[in-house]
């Protein structure tokens, strides 16, 4: 069953724009967006494709040959080529990054400089832990309060959201822990605490994907989405043996206390290295996307599209080789 399937009979193709679109999620989200049949369009910098061989003007010519409609003269610092682009559209997606998570309040007032009346929907940027419920170290507790105030500012300005909480994003996990395309292949992984506490890992085709859908959904309308298939909630140990198990190799375990993340938090530069080691706390020794009840207005989106085909842990294991992140988030080791 496709995606446009498990939608609403009634959905309009909306026209989307993806702030943020060249990012390590926004290319999975406008690529989604344009199979799905939508037109997309994404606000780049100019700069961007200021280099013709650079990884970003290859991304943006391999977007134009999809059709997705290339705005090269906008940035969240220009009130003008935002307000420009949020007129040419009817839902609005920001994928970008946390360091520029603060920036996004610009988002709101070009929305409102618009009109609100003439957005269907704006989802921000809130595709990994609820954050209305993280209690993490200071470093990533400081994004997710941050994030929480954006929330607040969406909803006090009456513009219609969905927020969507995805949890970790597999493909990106997996090059992190086992680095696929390393030659020669590491002998060992880094463990977080013990290994054993459950995280969901989904693929960042699927989160692309059900964001779409979900943007241009009625019954998602100012409310908030979280993203649990059962079939994808793993330890990291557990992760570790089905990788060894598929590649035929032992890796030696290298456990990384929690009191020494704790201390590493504490101590190591911001924000390139405190808030990553704080988000690894807060996933895989905290367990802070297991270890809530959702609630009583919040949706699931496994429920919501029944009829979607989840990509399997294993199968994403078995690609050899994984979209890379734009930093390592283990680099602090």
């Amino acid at each position: 069953m496709t995606a446009l399937e498990n939608s609403p009979s009634d959905m309009v193709m909306n026209r989307i724009l993806i702030i943020g679109g060249t990012g390590y999620i926004g290319k999975y989200m406008a690529k989604a967006s344009v199979s799905l049949g939508y037109p997309t369009y994404i606000l780049v910098r100019p700069t961007t494709a200021a280099a013709p061989d650079s990884f970003k003007a290859k991304l943006l010519q391999e977007f134009k040959d999809i059709g997705i409609h290339v705005l090269q003269e906008g940035s969240l610092d220009d009130h003008k080529s935002l307000v420009d682009a949020i007129k040419q559209v009817d839902v609005v997606i920001s994928a970008v990054a946390i360091p520029q998570h603060l920036d996004r309040f610009n988002i709101i007032k070009a929305i409102k400089d618009v009109g609100i009346t003439n957005i269907k929907r704006f989802v921000p940027s809130e595709f990994g832990n609820e954050v209305d419920t993280v209690q993490a170290l200071p470093p990533f507790q400081r994004v997710c309060d941050n994030k929480k105030k954006f929330r607040r500012a969406i909803e006090e300005a009456g513009i219609p959201f969905t927020f969507f909480s995805a949890n970790s994003y597999a493909k990106y996990f997996i090059d992190c822990f086992f680095h696929p395309r390393q030659k020669p292949q590491p002998e060992e992984v880094v463990i977080y605490g013990d290994g054993l506490t459950k995280a969901f890992m989904n693929s960042e085709d699927d989160i692309a994907a059900l964001t779409i859908m979900m943007a241009n959904d009625r019954r998602t309308m100012n409310r908030l989405v979280i993203y649990r298939p059962t079939s994808n909630i793993i330890s990291q140990s557990e992760l570790v043996s089905l990788w060894e198990k598929k590649t035929g190799r032992n890796l030696k375990r290298v456990f990384l206390p929690e009191a020494e993340m704790v201390r590493l938090s504490e101590i190591l530069p911001r924000p390139d290295q405190n808030i990553p080691v704080s988000i690894l706390h807060n996933i895989f020794v905290k367990g802070d996307q297991t270890n809530f009840e959702m609630g009583e207005k919040d949706l699931e989106a496994c429920e919501l599209y029944p009829g979607y085909r989840h990509t399997s842990i294993d199968e994403l294991l078995a690609i050899s080789v994984v979209d890379p992140p734009e930093t390592k988030l283990a680099s602090f080791i």
